[in-house]
C-alpha cells in the first residue's frame, strides 16, 4: 500500500486522540484541553474537530488494505495456478 503523508498525518492525529481518551479514562485528565485553554475554548474544539475528522479520513484506510489483501491473494493465486 503506497501511503501519503495524509494518510501518515491522520494515523498521527488519531493516536493522539487515542491517547487523549486513554487519559481522561484513566486519570480524568484532558490533555487537549488542558494544552489548549480547556474544553470550552475554540482552539480546543477546533483540534477536536480536527481529530475527529481524521478518524473519519482513517476509515478509508479500511478500504485501501483491502484492496490490496485481495490484489495480493489475486496474484498470489495466479501466481499457483500457472
Amino acid at each position: 500500500m503506497r501511503s501519503r503523508p495524509l494518510d501518515w498525518t491522520a494515523l498521527t492525529l488519531v493516536i493522539i486522540g487515542a491517547l487523549n481518551w486513554g487519559l481522561i479514562g484513566l486519570f480524568r485528565f484532558d490533555l487537549i484541553a488542558t494544552l489548549f485553554g480547556g474544553m470550552e475554548s475554540a482552539l480546543s474544539r477546533v483540534i477536536y474537530v480536527i481529530i475527529g475528522l481524521a478518524g473519519l479520513y482513517c476509515l478509508s484506510l479500511y478500504m485501501k488494505l483491502d484492496d490490496e489483501v485481495r490484489r495480493h491473494n489475486h496474484n498470489h493465486n495466479t501466481e499457483r495456478a500457472s
